[in-house]
């Protein structure tokens, strides 16, 4: 069997993949879920009931009121952790509700 010249060999067809838009944010919201208790702490994340990525928006619903408020003073401090992690500047804003 010989080879076409048009085929791809399958790591970049996997590349091209996962450098799709759709896919790459699904991804990125993944990495930053599993980093999330890593990076908070098993309390924060213990309070974190949602966490969701939209156009470089991170939402971040918090269940404890007090817990909102503290977050929201260090939004830039979580924008940089994260994606110093992450290896991209994925994350532009956060909100915290």
């Amino acid at each position: 069997m010989t080879r076409e010249k048009n085929d791809m060999p399958l790591k970049d067809i996997l590349k091209q993949f996962s450098d799709s838009k759709k896919f790459k944010v699904k991804l990125t919201k993944t990495k930053i879920i599993s980093l999330w208790g890593r990076i908070m702490g098993a309390t924060i994340e213990q309070y974190t009931k949602k966490i969701e990525l939209h156009r470089g928006t991170l939402y971040l619903t918090i269940e404890s009121a007090t817990l909102r408020q503290e977050l929201s003073y260090g939004k830039d401090k979580i924008v940089k952790i994260l994606n110093e992690e992450l290896g991209e500047a994925c994350i532009k804003e956060v909100v915290i509700r």
